[in-house]
């Protein structure tokens, strides 16, 4: 396991954002891939989320990190530490939530403009500072399927004020076109197993997939024990309760399959706080 060095911990809080190429192992994507295709957890507490044109993405997410493959991959010591590395404060690293992401081939719609805190502000969290998204790709992203882009140096904006965009939460147009007069736009193209950190503030966006090929990701959200959320969209505390570590390859050397329905606890559509 190779720790983040200083020139990656400065280039995080300067762009407010970090690219880790090949995080994960060939045959650790490979497991990741299959797991995800073939969970019918996921499958059926799919969110469908329509952008302003009507395209639909599909994603599903869930709050507790269990011994599922996600869960091992979310709670893993290099994962965990980067994160520890990377977000403000001292207090112990937190699971918010993940969320596998599916962006299906040819109607895979876009995502507005948004911050993440633009969503978890509505939550009620504080400290945007100590909050941060960590995007693991499990196939390629690129221009033709949609792959993230992203304002350099917008987290240091604060937080933005957002609106209904769709089914969609996203950012006041004036100030996305303020950013983009002064700072760089950047397309977040990333191969299976690369590893995308970035700030809760930090503005982004992605296309519809218009390729003949999905885009699947997960996105694990992390959180301070320090911050705590007053009005979440869950039960759950697993914001404030510090991530039990696993070791690095716990996805290949443990049996761990997708998500047990009775065990995983995902957000209901009409449950989500940031749309109400």
């Amino acid at each position: 396991m190779k720790p983040l060095t200083s020139d990656q911990i400065q280039q995080y809080q300067r762009d407010g954002y970090l690219i880790i190429r090949h995080f994960l192992t060939q045959p650790a994507i490979d497991r990741l891939y299959q797991v995800a295709i073939d969970d019918q957890a996921i499958s059926k507490h799919a969110i469908n989320v329509n952008d302003s044109t009507g395209k639909r993405s599909k994603l599903s997410l869930w709050y507790q990190p269990g011994n599922d493959s996600y869960g091992l991959l979310t709670r893993s010591q290099r994962m965990v530490e980067s994160v520890d590395k990377l977000l403000d404060g001292e207090a112990p690293v937190c699971h918010f939530h993940s969320k596998l992401m599916q962006k299906e081939p040819r109607v895979g719609g876009a995502w507005e403009w948004h911050q993440d805190y633009g969503y978890w502000y509505k939550n009620e969290f504080l400290l945007p500072d100590q909050m941060m998204s960590v995007m693991m790709a499990i196939t390629d992203a690129n221009r033709e399927n949609g792959c993230l882009q992203v304002i350099k140096g917008s987290h240091k904006m604060g937080r933005v004020e957002h609106g209904l965009s769709g089914e969609q939460v996203g950012a006041a147009q004036r100030y996305v076109e303020l950013a983009l007069e002064t700072m760089e736009l950047e397309f977040v193209e990333l191969k299976a197993g690369d590893a995308l950190f970035f700030h809760s503030n930090l503005l982004h966006r992605s296309e519809a997939n218009l390729s003949d090929k999905a885009r699947w990701s997960l996105i694990s959200c992390y959180n301070r024990q320090s911050n705590i959320g007053y009005k979440e969209s869950s039960t759950s505390t697993s914001s404030i309760t510090p991530i039990t570590v696993v070791a690095d390859d716990a996805l290949l050397t443990q049996e761990a399959e997708g998500l047990a329905e009775e065990a995983a606890d995902f957000l209901a559509k009409e449950a989500d706080v940031a749309l109400q």
